[in-house]
C-alpha cells in the first residue's frame, strides 16, 4: 500500500477515535493552539494533523490527499509525500499562530495537503483527475486563489484560509526541487487558469444568456 494511503488510514483512525471517545479536555491536549505552544506541548503540531472536526472535514481532506499524494508517489517516491506532509503541516500550524486567538484550537491536515497540491502543480500539472474533471495543476491554483479571495472578502467560519495559503507557499520550494521542468509546469498552470477564468467569467455567462 502506498504511504499516502497509510496517512489517510491514520487520519481516519485518529479522527474516529476522537469523535467516539475524546472529551474537550482530551482535545485540548491533542489539538494545536497558541496556548498549547506556550505550554510547551510540543506534540500537538503532530497530533493535530490527524484529527478532524467531523466526517465532512475528514472526507474532503482525504479525497485531496489520496489524489495528490498518490500522484506524487507514482512520479517520485513516498518521501516526497511524507516529508512535505509533516513539514508543511507542522510549519503551517506554527506560522498560523499570529493570525488566531491563542485559545483557538487548530486541527486537520489541510495545511499539509495544500503543501502537497503545490508540489503536484509544479510536477504534473496536466494530469487529469476524473474526480475533479480537470487537470490537477488547475485544481491546485483554483483552490489557492479561492482561499485568497475568502480572506479578502472576510469570509467567516472554522476554516483556516490563511493556513491553506501558508501550506501552499511552503510546498512551492518542494515543487521546484522535485521537478526539472517546474518553470514550464508553472506556465502551463497559469495558462490553464487564464483559460478557466475566460470560460467562467466571460464565455459561460454569454452561453447561458443565449439559452
Amino acid at each position: 500500500m502506498n504511504k499516502t494511503n497509510y496517512l489517510i488510514l491514520l487520519c481516519i483512525i485518529a479522527s474516529g477515535l476522537t469523535w467516539l471517545f475524546a472529551n474537550q479536555q482530551t482535545l485540548d491536549l491533542l489539538a494545536f493552539s497558541g496556548d498549547n505552544l506556550q505550554k510547551a506541548r510540543i506534540w500537538t503540531p503532530l497530533t493535530s494533523l490527524f484529527i478532524h472536526s467531523d466526517p465532512t472535514h475528514l472526507i474532503g481532506n482525504m479525497i485531496f490527499l489520496y489524489i495528490f499524494g498518490n500522484t506524487i508517489e507514482k512520479e517520485l517516491n513516498h518521501k516526497w509525500v511524507i516529508v512535505p506532509f509533516f513539514v508543511g503541516g507542522v510549519a503551517t500550524f506554527l506560522l498560523s499562530t499570529p493570525f488566531f486567538d491563542p485559545a483557538t484550537l487548530m486541527i486537520g491536515a489541510s495545511g499539509a495537503i495544500f503543501t502537497i497540491t503545490a508540489i503536484v502543480m509544479l510536477l504534473k500539472p496536466l494530469k487529469i483527475s476524473f474526480y475533479f474533471l480537470m487537470p490537477l495543476g488547475l485544481v491546485a491554483i483554483v483552490y489557492f486563489t479561492y482561499n485568497i479571495i475568502a480572506i479578502n472578502t472576510g469570509q467567516q467560519g472554522n476554516i483556516s484560509y490563511i493556513g491553506h495559503i501558508i501550506g501552499f507557499l511552503i510546498g512551492l520550494p518542494f515543487g521546484v526541487a522535485s521537478s526539472k521542468n517546474w518553470l514550464k509546469n508553472l506556465l502551463i498552470t497559469l495558462t490553464l487558469f487564464a483559460i478557466y477564468l475566460l470560460i467562467t467569467w466571460i464565455l459561460l455567462p454569454t452561453i447561458l444568456n443565449t439559452l
